[in-house]
């Protein structure tokens, strides 16, 4: 506690003190955020710019910037058996325009709250392609929101978020929401 008090009283009793050289690693960390249909991905994107971009501090906009990375799921004609032509072309344009949906959500809620965003969209295992963008654009800090998959279907789909913990090459925060934001959805 002597520290802390010390700390209070050398920043005039303010709490949210942070050192000089720590402010401005922060407000130019390059964040990157993974993002798909969920909403504990828009949770995770919000609680981001809440802690990591608020504008509190110095009440203008930060250098920092934030990249927000969707992978689309590669369509195998295996799985959907789809003929080579006009329908494959559809499921195309619907996977983009949705994936185009969500990027734009997202673009949009970086800037309200005043934050450099630059969206990437990829295609095939989302586990691997965002371990493949993090090691790229050597970003500081890579954010998932949890999907709170149950323990079988976690063990049969897997988790992008426990995959790219144990691969990604950078520090990794998994965002769960609260209890009640996860009621709701």
């Amino acid at each position: 506690m002597e520290v802390r008090q010390s700390v209070m009283e050398e920043t005039g009793g303010d709490s949210n003190y942070l050192g000089a050289g720590a402010l401005e690693r922060r407000m130019n960390m390059k964040v990157m955020v993974a993002i798909d249909e969920s909403e504990g991905s828009f949770y995770a994107l919000k609680w981001a710019l809440d802690k990591l971009f608020s504008n509190k501090v110095t009440g203008s906009e930060n250098e920092g910037k934030v990249f927000l990375v969707h992978v689309q799921h590669k369509v195998h004609n295996y799985v959907y058996p789809v003929p080579v032509g006009p329908v494959a072309d559809s499921v195309q344009k619907a996977q983009e325009q949705i994936s185009a949906s969500i990027i734009s959500r997202a673009l949009q809620i970086c800037k309200d709250n005043l934050v450099k965003a630059e969206s990437i969209i990829l295609k095939g295992d989302p586990r691997e392609m965002i371990c493949q963008a993090v090691e790229q654009i050597q970003v500081d800090l890579l954010i998932i929101g949890s999907r709170g998959l149950g323990m079988l279907k976690r063990t049969f789909l897997g988790s992008v978020s426990d995959y790219c913990a144990h691969h990604a090459k950078t520090p990794i925060l998994i965002v769960k929401p609260p209890e009640e934001h996860s009621k709701k959805h």
